[in-house]
């Protein structure tokens, strides 16, 4: 055989051989991580506000202590922001290791503020855990770009969310499906639909929603704020919260302080309607008792917001081993499976199911996403988050202009 023949076999073999040895040390780098990790505690910042997602983060730590040897400290937070705070404090007194955040549940204004700030860890270390091989990368765009920010792999999505209404068929049959019905409804049924207070997120987005409807033009959310235009720009928002405000609940003099209490007043019968940032969670909150079995779930015609919410490490961990130790189970298939099953959480999954070995599809086909769960061909479609300087202007407009914190 001619050496010109054999040249093109040489280079196959070589890129064989490179290939093989980039997986082992892919691997290598993985046990090391995994060896450094073990002992670590973890000191996990997410918010704390629901009994559900806490008792899955309880069985989660449980997990990868017992699997692992990495002991997670879940430190409940009432706004992550206030951890964003802590992390720009420790980096303006100089505390560059030792910090005291080693995983921290966000997305959105908090990771931008973050990353744009360089206070996360290093870039690509996401995309490097084992599991991230089964995230649907394709089918679910928002695991690679949060708020339109990119996340360069400095957070590991975590779950799926989007604005889904609910309603109490037993009181409401048929609920109003767009921005003017809802509007119409609360003028026709005074009390019966409020908003949480921004900035509570649930608050924001609801501001949000309304001003991605009515915008002039909505390629004008994918960019930061145009201050000598914001004005302008949020009129038509402002003029529907003002035509609103009047018929809800307790007459806008006071809002509901989160989702949670939202959905304890659909229970209790003092709303008509309320919503969520979960497509699983009126079933969740059914199959817990919270609401009752007549509760249904909805969406807007033209769509609603949906995003991932995500967790990142800090630049001065003082667990980055173990905060990836931890990263890497909430993303396998058991992990997520869990998560999905309306009678733990219901918080929908970021894996492409059906990339999935056999045994893990198995899982998720298992689950019983409960009776008021929208199909995927009835949550209609999903709107993208603003930038993130959008978030923080309309909640200061929104205080100037109502009151509130």
């Amino acid at each position: 055989m001619s050496l010109k023949r054999l040249m093109p076999i040489a280079a196959a073999l070589a890129l064989t051989v490179s290939m093989a040895q980039a997986q082992s040390a892919k691997e290598a780098s993985w046990d090391d991580i995994a060896s450094a990790a073990r002992g670590q505690t973890v000191y996990f910042h997410a918010w704390g506000g629901e009994p559900r997602i806490n008792a899955y983060i309880d069985w989660a730590a449980g997990e990868v202590k017992d699997r692992y040897g990495v002991t997670v400290k879940h430190v409940k937070v009432t706004d992550t922001a206030g951890t964003v705070t802590q992390i720009v404090a420790e980096k303006t007194a100089g505390r560059t290791s030792g910090g005291a955040v080693d995983l921290v549940w966000i997305n959105g204004e908090n990771f931008n503020t973050l990353k744009s700030r360089g206070l996360l860890a290093e870039p690509g270390w996401a995309q490097a855990l084992p599991n991230w091989a089964y995230v649907d990368v394709e089918g679910k765009p928002t695991v690679l770009s949060d708020f339109t920010v990119p996340t360069d792999g400095q957070e590991s999505p975590w779950g799926m969310a989007k604005l889904v209404f609910m309603h109490d068929s037993a009181r409401l049959a048929e609920p109003p499906r767009s921005l003017d019905a809802l509007a119409a409804y609360a003028a026709d049924h005074p009390g019966r639909v409020t908003y949480p207070q921004p900035p509570n997120f649930y608050g924001s987005t609801f501001l949000k929603q309304v001003l991605i409807s009515v915008i002039d033009d909505r390629g004008k959310l994918e960019k930061p704020v145009d201050p000598d235009r914001f004005e302008q720009d949020v009129a038509p928002l402002f003029a529907y919260l003002d035509e609103i405000h009047p018929h809800l609940w307790r007459k806008a003099e006071a809002f509901p302080a989160n989702a949670a209490e939202m959905r304890r007043l659909l229970a209790d019968g003092e709303l008509d309607i309320a919503f969520t940032f979960n497509p699983g969670d009126a079933s969740s909150a059914i199959a817990n008792g919270e609401l009752p079995d007549t509760v249904r779930s909805f969406v807007l015609t033209g769509g609603t917001i949906g995003n991932t919410h995500f967790v990142a490490i800090p630049f001065n961990s003082s667990a980055k081993e173990g905060a990836k130790v931890l990263a890497n189970f909430l993303l396998s298939p058991e992990a997520q499976a869990r998560k999905q099953d309306p009678a733990v959480w219901g918080d929908p999954t970021v894996l492409k199911i059906s990339g999935l070995p056999e045994s893990d599809r198995a899982l998720f086909e298992a689950i019983d996403l409960g009776i008021a769960t929208l199909g995927p061909d009835d949550l209609g479609p999903t709107l993208p988050e603003p930038h993130p300087s959008w978030v923080a202007a309309i909640e200061k407009a929104w205080a100037a202009r109502y009151g509130g914190s």
